[in-house]
């Protein structure tokens, strides 16, 4: 059986998102053994992260759920700061390189989901 060139595009974009989104869960994970001490402590004035952080001890999935959180308020401060879900004090004395971080991971993730959602709809579409 031989693939066509619409297949194989197919195919390769599916494993490179697919891959992708295995390395940004390694990323966040890795984030969430190594840096959580230091996201949390310049997050301490913030009201939502009272009732995040027990997901400290949730295991993996609390972690990556507690770096998903975080990596939101710092990329969509203002959707936070509306509610008043976060401080603003708290995100200004956020470290700048972590906070370019989660917004890389932020963005990375949402592309790979869109990217993963096309490509179910041209599957659903019977376009390949």
């Amino acid at each position: 059986m031989s693939l066509n060139t619409a297949d194989k595009i197919f195919l390769v974009v599916g494993l490179i998102d697919f891959a992708g989104i295995f390395i940004v869960l390694g990323i966040c994970l890795h984030m969430a053994y190594t840096k959580m001490d230091l996201m949390l402590d310049h997050l301490k004035n913030s009201a939502v992260l009272s009732t995040l952080t027990t997901l400290r001890h949730g295991g993996p999935w609390g972690k990556l759920i507690l770096v998903g959180s975080i990596s939101g308020f710092v990329t969509f401060p203002h959707f936070y700061l509306k509610r008043g879900w976060v401080s603003t004090e708290d995100l200004l004395g956020f470290p700048a390189a972590l906070k370019r971080k989660l917004v890389v991971l932020q963005w990375s993730a949402l592309g790979l989901i869109v990217v993963m959602t096309g490509l179910a709809a041209v599957v659903k579409l019977g376009v390949v």
